[in-house]
């Protein structure tokens, strides 16, 4: 499942996928896969970025609009 507001949410927050990666402590190659929707990010994952970005889970899964 793509989910479009991972990749836009690192670039407002002017991170790489090196700097998302060492957050969620794993490869920068499977942070990609999350980004571009080839492997389903977990759950875990999910609400440590939520947290980062203040967000969230459901904003940041895209289903709902509100970010707070």
């Amino acid at each position: 499942m793509y989910f479009k507001r991972i990749e836009d949410l690192r670039q407002d927050n002017d991170m790489t996928q090196q700097q998302v990666a060492d957050l969620l402590h794993c490869q920068r190659e499977v942070y990609r896969r999350y980004e571009k929707g080839i492997r389903e990010i977990p759950v875990s994952y999910a609400i440590i970025l939520a947290r980062h970005y203040d967000v969230t889970v459901d904003y940041l899964l895209g289903v709902s609009d509100k970010k707070n």
